[in-house]
């Protein structure tokens, strides 16, 4: 949710003519990532589960490229932050697929 919150700040100083491009296109994958681990968590199954977190992990390598994206055309000078929120996340992710593996699936 905190990177949520990053992604929208950061876009929200992007030029108006991006505002239906890269700055809708970062918030929803964006958004995508606690969405989709929400969904997976309420699932019945630790299958379908893997399956949501793994869309999840899509969201976050999208998010990274179209942050260094938003850096090439100069829309924000940097992009640590982010980076660095968004490979710990990814571990994290998978930190939980891992674990959830080892448990086996229902």
């Amino acid at each position: 949710m905190t990177l949520v919150k990053e992604i929208y700040q950061l876009t929200s100083a992007f030029p108006q003519e991006e505002l239906y491009g890269l700055s809708a296109q970062l918030r929803r994958s964006a958004v995508s990532v606690p969405s989709n681990i929400a969904e997976g968590a309420a699932r019945s199954s630790k299958k379908e589960f893997l399956q949501f977190l793994s869309v999840a992990r899509g969201s976050l390598s999208e998010l990274e490229t179209q942050v260094i994206i938003a850096k090439e055309l100069g829309y924000v000078e940097t992009i640590d932050s982010v980076q660095s929120r968004t490979q710990n996340l990814f571990k994290l992710i998978g930190g939980l697929v891992n674990k959830l593996k080892d448990k086996g699936n229902d």
